[in-house]
């Protein structure tokens, strides 16, 4: 059970004797000139000295941080191996590298075009960040909302920076994407006549979050699973796609596979291939502790960037305002932002509210940052220091009982270490959380730069810009999944594949041997590495 610290109780006391001031004047938002203040001065996105240029690659004197140079610019796993292309282990019409919801989004729809599909995954189908989205999922499908006025939320919460085309898809195919999980059967919350309940989340103007009390990613990816295995679509599970195959004309034509217990290296052909490969937390930039799921270390972005795909924004990232900072067992883990959009507020070790609680994620973030470092008003902890999110509010504002019936799976997170989240309230610090940029893709799902390689989901750059909001990370995994199913299964009708290459990884190494780089690092990294011993 975890015990509070004496500094940590006062702390709580004042927390408490500041609620019913704290209720009657609620903080108000930034101006837009105080946002941009708050965010160069504490955000880590701008710590310069995080950051290096590439020195090779499409992507060539692009800034992107240390962590991430070292894997683009590492060393490829097929170097030195002995590997026949001539005889495919597979031969497939589409495949998906990727076992979360975009990777099974894209997965289904292709399989719905008729063609021949195989999902590959590194974990298990289901082991992605998808199953650990809590708030929920955005979409204009109420009378008083739209997909403009979804687009201009969104737009304005990315920086003014989203690829028009592709945030346009996103906010317009987001009514139906909701339509599309109820028949196949996710739980959404309702009132007693069927109508979906929706909610706010930061940065939105209109109630458009569609939630499953705080387990929506774990109910979309049990939905999407079950169709996908009901389908028979195969799934390779405990394999990591290592290396992207093309053909001699320049177009992706598969991938090699490597088993991650026996390290057996398989060829899969495919006419296409569609990366779903997920995020990037656990390469823990600068430090900082993560909310992302075990698999999560940026491999689309490496395989893709070797084979001559474009990353757009990959120098930006966004730091979940709110991951736990206390009790040190699950450190780094989120804390759903449906919290806030419930009614609790952030406060500072004197009870004081310092930040409106539905600005957007990058500004929250940074504020939390500057009430620690910089005006040390932060709390204590284990680990280094917090704010407080004043859970109990939630109750008094929306009646007893509402804590247990809308986020239930924080309640029994909290409940396992003795804190009970209706009484008291909880120590928050950012997260790792999301990896804004990614590869570079048009509307229908394609690589701008390699052909028949589309992408999905969270390795996609661009949707929104160099901020998400909450809730458009379920929804662009949806969109974008079946958007690549879709197109990727219809391409393939029309691809012939000519002899497979690997040419473009000996390319790649002589550019970097060219560029004076000697890299050691093997990339993709495939899982973090937490011992002493090397990474596999």
């Amino acid at each position: 059970m975890y015990k509070y610290t004496d500094e940590q109780l006062a702390s709580m006391k004042k927390v408490e004797a500041t609620r019913k001031e704290r209720l009657e004047k609620l903080f108000g938002r930034m101006t837009a000139d105080e946002k941009q203040a708050v965010l160069k001065e504490n955000h880590p996105d701008y710590i310069d000295s995080a950051y290096e240029e590439l020195k090779v690659g499409p992507n060539k004197g692009g800034k992107v941080l240390h962590e991430l140079a070292d894997l683009l610019q590492g060393k490829s796993r097929v170097i030195g191996m002995d590997i026949d292309l001539s005889k495919p282990d597979y031969d497939v019409d589409v495949l998906v590298i990727g076992g979360g919801g975009a990777g099974s989004s894209a997965a289904i729809e292709a399989d719905n075009k008729g063609a021949k599909v195989m999902m590959v995954t590194k974990l298990r189908i289901g082991d992605a960040n998808t199953m650990m989205a809590e708030g929920g999922i955005q979409a204009a499908d109420k009378p008083n909302d739209s997909p403009a006025i979804h687009y201009l939320d969104a737009f304005g919460g990315g920086h003014f920076a989203a690829k028009h085309e592709l945030l346009y898809k996103l906010v317009n195919d987001a009514p139906d994407c909701i339509k599309w999980l109820n028949e196949l059967g996710v739980m959404f919350d309702k009132d007693k006549d069927g109508t979906m309940i929706t909610t706010h989340g930061g940065g939105t103007s209109r109630k458009r979050m569609h939630a499953c009390k705080d387990y929506s990613g774990a109910e979309i990816m049990r939905t999407l699973r079950d169709e996908v295995l009901n389908r028979g679509i195969p799934v390779v599970d405990f394999t990591a796609a290592i290396e992207l195959i093309k053909d001699t004309e320049g177009k992706c034509a598969g991938a090699v596979l490597m088993n991650m217990e026996t390290k057996e290296i398989s060829i899969a052909k495919a006419k296409t291939v569609v990366i779903a490969t997920g995020g990037a937390g656990r390469l823990h930039y600068q430090g900082f502790p993560t909310s992302n799921h075990y698999g999560a270390t940026a491999d689309g972005l490496v395989l893709g960037y070797r084979a001559g795909a474009k990353l757009l924004y990959a120098d930006t990232l966004q730091y979940h305002p709110t991951g736990v900072a206390e009790p040190t067992q699950i450190y780094g883990a989120l804390v759903t932002e449906k919290v806030r959009s419930l009614g609790a507020q952030l406060v500072n070790k004197n009870g004081e509210a310092f930040v409106y609680s539905l600005e957007t994620r990058d500004v929250t973030a940074s504020s939390i940052i500057r009430e620690c470092k910089r005006r040390d008003n932060g709390v204590k902890t284990t680990d280094g220091e917090g704010v407080w999110l004043d859970t109990p509010m939630i109750d008094i504002i929306g009646g007893e009982g509402t804590i247990e019936k809308r986020i239930p799976a924080m309640l029994r997170m909290f409940g396992k270490y003795g804190i009970d989240i209706r009484k008291d309230p909880i120590l928050v610090y950012p997260t790792l959380h999301y990896q804004n940029g990614g590869l570079d893709i048009s509307a229908d799902g394609m690589s701008t730069t390699v052909p028949n390689l589309f992408v999905a989901g969270e390795a996609v750059g661009g949707i929104h810009g160099r901020n998400r909001l909450m809730g458009n990370s379920l929804l662009d995994i949806i969109v974008f999944g079946r958007n690549a199913g879709k197109s990727a299964g219809e391409k393939c009708k029309s691809v012939e594949v000519k002899d497979l290459t690997l040419a473009h990884v000996e390319d790649f190494a002589k550019e970097l041997d060219g560029a004076g780089l000697k890299p050691e690092k093997l990339s993709p990294q495939l899982l973090p590495n937490y011992t002493k011993q090397p990474a596999i």
